[in-house]
Parts: C-alpha cells; structure tokens; sequence
C-alpha cells in the first residue's frame, strides 16, 4: 500500500501542492488578522479576563469535543470538498459578523458564536489538509514542508499583529473582516481547479466498505492508543495546554494591565513570538537536530516553559524584557513542533490520517477548556502573571521529565501490536521520523 501511494505522486507534485498551500497561507493571514482585530475589541470593551477566556473557550471546544467523529469523517469523505465548504463556511459567518458589525448590532455573543463556527470550519479543514498533505508531497520532503509550515506560522505572527493593528487605527473592525473574506476566497479558489488525491482503499476486504462511522471511529482509537509514545506524549501536552493555552489568552490584558501599553504593544509581543518562530526554524533546518527526534523536541519544551516563566517574571517597568522572553518561546516552538507532524505524516497509513490527526488534536487540547474556565476568574483576581508562571514551570519540568520515559523517548520506533483498516490483527511497519504543537 505505502509502496502505491508514494508511487502515484507525480513527479511535478511541486506547483500543484503549493498553488493550494499559497491560498491557504492568504487565507491563514486574513484569519490572524480577525483574530487580533476580535480580541483587541473585546479587550478594550470589556477589559475582562473572563471574557477573553470565553472566546478562547469559544474557539477551542469544537476542535477538542468534536475532533475524533471528524477525523472520521474526513477519512470517508473527499478531502476537497471538506476544504472547500469549511472555507466557505467561515467566510460566510465572517461576513455576516461584518453586516453586524456595520448595522451597531454587534454584541460581544455574536463573537462567540463566530469563533465557534470557525473553530468547527477548522476542525474540518485541518485534518484535511494535513492527511492530504502526505498524499501529494513525497516522503522524502514532509519533514522541509512542515518546516516551511512552522516559518509560515511565525512569518504570519510577525506581519499579521502589526498589521491588524495599522488596520484598526485606519479602519473599523468590519474592514477587517472583510479582507478575510477576500482571502479564504484565495483559498477556496484554486481547490476547484487542482485535484487533491484521496487515499487508496483496500477493496479486497468487504468489511471496509461496510463499517460505520462509528466503526470507523473506534477503530482510530485502537490504532492511536496501540502507540504508547504517542499516548504518553499526549498526556504531557495536555498538561501543558491546561495551563500554557490561557496563558497567550490573556495576553491582551498582560499588556493593558500590566505593562499599561495599547495594540502596538500587544503587537509588538505577537510579532517577536513570530520573528523567534522563524529564527528557530531556520536553526533548526541548519542543525537538523538529535539523531533522536523526540530528543530535539523535548529541549524545545524546557526552551519554550523556561521563557514563559521569563514572562511571568517580568515587571512592570520591563516590556522590552517581556518582548526578548517572547522571542525565546517563538524561537523554540519549532524545535518542539517540527517533528511529530512529520512523523505521523510518515508513518501513519494515509487512511488512518485523519482520524489520528483529530485525535491527537483533541486529547492534547482536552484539558485545555478546563484551563480557559479557570483562567479568567483567577486573572480577574490575581493578575495575569499567575499563569505564565505556573504554565512555564510545568512546561520546563515537562522537557525534562520526558527523558525519562522510554515510551516517549521510544516514539519514532513505531506502535507494536495494533490493529490496522481491514486487519483487526495486521501489524504495520511503521517507518521512522517524529513531535508536535502548534
């Protein structure tokens, strides 16, 4: 099977794969750029913690509550069509939010709501993408792709949070909604044009064809947790999001409160997060890191929890020290993230994908909500540095703890005994290559 799916690339796999990729990463900046112009309105309406937490709430329950059923989905369903009607989905909510927005109608609910649905659009989209990715890019090239995906994200949080802010001193929060629209349009459009190859299925097994969804559902668990290191690691980043996640969600009032600054300072913290995303990512293509994977990404999770605990600790007086502590976390994110994506782009069969995928999404964001309930109320009481604090220390202890556990460190030797589409008891060869976040 791997052997006939790597086949079926073509050779000019390049152009066709990127012309898409360049419409998503369009589409990716006019959704940062919502992002922040949402977020700094209902910072400065409402100067609440709680409310920054509900919209982050908002935005990352779909994605945890109904990831897996998705990812099962969108193993069954064309992976085109997913793409296009997500994008759809959130530009059509977008600009309905704008007409709200135009009208005076607008209330801090609607907010929510649109986060809710782009959340869901996403969680949709995602997958997608990524379990498409592998069918149209050779082996060989998923590591430099995800390395490029990891720049892209810091280029976009360089240019998107100055930007947003320009945006909003020239024009209302509704002119922002409406480049967004212009740019999943970016994205939508070149989906019509480009085939986007679905993975093979074993036809020779009937029960394949005959499972349901929630056959199909259940069978990605079984394949997931038969690999203890993806299990473990898992566990560790849903520890971390429990307390990292509300963390960067009050960022807008980190700087309000704290350091008495407006946008351009909130800016100015996005932007050098994504100026060390890019230089981490540039050292680590020039490095390549420990001939052991995991290893390199568990140094970048004692990076990123010793930075965040730089934050924590910075005065009042200090935001050029926060900006140089943001740049530590941006720096060594891809060092964390680089290599799970590939590894599973890799080594998980292509139509096990996207269940995997959503899966792995949903148990490291599962803690996540819990987090963001907290958050709120404890920020409103004790001030936001609280969680830059604790989140930095258990992050750090994270880095280390993970060298001691063989499951972990284990990560790239494959999944043992599990169960594989068609063969309740096949037992893949899984090839080598590693961890995630992003």
């Amino acid at each position: 099977m791997e052997e006939t799916v790597e086949a079926s690339k073509p050779a000019r796999w390049a152009p066709r794969f990127f012309t898409i990729w360049g419409g998503q990463a369009f589409s990716l900046l006019g959704s940062q750029l919502v992002q922040f112009a949402l977020i700094w309105w209902l910072t400065k309406s409402t100067g609440s913690g709680t409310v920054l937490a509900t919209a982050s709430l908002a935005g990352l329950l779909p994605q945890v509550l109904l990831g897996p059923p998705i990812g099962a989905l969108v193993d069954r369903w064309n992976r085109r069509m997913i793409m296009i009607v997500a994008d759809s989905t959130i530009a059509l909510a977008t600009l309905l939010l704008a007409f709200l927005f135009i009208s005076g109608r607008v209330e801090i609910w609607h907010v929510y709501v649109l986060m809710f649905i782009r959340s869901t659009a996403g969680g949709f989209h995602w997958p997608a993408m990524q379990a498409s990715t592998s069918l149209m890019v050779p082996k060989e090239h998923l590591a430099r792709i995800q390395g490029l995906h990891q720049m892209l994200q810091g280029g976009m949080n360089i240019a998107s949070a100055p930007l947003g802010a320009l945006l909003l001193d020239i024009m209302p929060v509704q002119g922002v909604l409406f480049i967004d629209v212009g740019t999943a349009l970016m994205a939508i459009l070149p989906l019509f044009f480009i085939p986007v190859p679905q993975p093979e299925v074993d036809r020779s097994a009937s029960a394949a064809s005959k499972t349901s969804l929630w056959e199909d559902f259940r069978l990605g668990l079984r394949y997931a947790f038969g690999w203890p290191g993806l299990v473990i690691i898992g566990i560790m980043a849903t520890l971390i999001n429990f307390l990292l996640t509300p963390s960067f969600a009050m960022l807008p009032l980190l700087v309000t409160e704290h350091f008495g600054g407006q946008a351009i300072q909130l800016a100015g913290l996005e932007s050098t997060l994504g100026v060390g995303v890019i230089a981490g990512g540039l050292f680590l293509g020039v490095w390549g890191g420990f001939k052991r994977r995991i290893a390199t990404s568990l140094v970048g999770l004692l990076g990123m929890g010793l930075g965040s605990l730089l934050v924590g600790f910075t005065p009042p007086t200090g935001y050029s020290l926060a900006v140089a502590a943001m740049f530590v976390v941006g720096f060594f994110m891809p060092i964390t993230n680089g290599p799970l994506m590939a590894v599973v782009q890799a080594v998980v069969a292509p139509e096990m994908q996207g269940r995997v995928l959503t899966l792995m999404n949903s148990v490291a964001g599962a803690m996540s909500p819990l987090g963001l309930v907290i958050a709120g109320p404890v920020a409103d009481t004790f001030g936001v540095q609280i969680w830059f604090v604790v989140g930095g220390i258990v992050t750090a202890l994270m880095g280390v703890i993970g060298y001691f556990i063989p499951a972990a460190m284990n990560l790239e030797d494959g999944r043992g005994q599990t169960a594989s589409p068609g063969n309740a008891s096949g037992t893949p060869t899984l090839a080598a290559s590693p961890v995630d976040g992003d």
